[in-house]
């Protein structure tokens, strides 16, 4: 295998592991804000790993620039969608997750 082979290997995997992150911190995080972290940031992480390993092999392709325009967008949008997604919730009064006991 090449270098560049290998690089693609890497941060397709990288990819796959942060992704894999993400889906188990929405099924695990106990509310919205919690669930929301794990998904702005592992989410995006493994989408932006992974289209740079597409990004390699396509080469220096039409294809691949596309690629790399969807890279930023997605850099640029997950987070922002879900700090939006927070606010709406914050802004609703729904109350983040705590230890306490309702009884307190």
């Amino acid at each position: 295998m090449t270098p560049i082979e290998w690089l693609v290997v890497v941060l397709v995997m990288g990819g796959l592991f942060f992704s894999l992150v993400a889906v188990i911190g929405i099924i695990r995080l106990p509310d919205l804000y919690t669930r929301a972290h794990a998904t702005s940031k592992s989410d995006t992480l493994g989408t932006i790993l992974s289209l740079a390993g597409v990004a390699l092999v396509l080469g220096s392709d039409i294809a691949a620039a596309k690629t790399v325009f969807l890279l930023l967008f997605m850099l640029i949008t997950n987070p922002t969608a879900a700090h939006a997604i927070s606010r709406a919730a914050y802004d609703q009064d729904i109350e983040p997750w705590t230890t306490e006991e309702e009884g307190e």
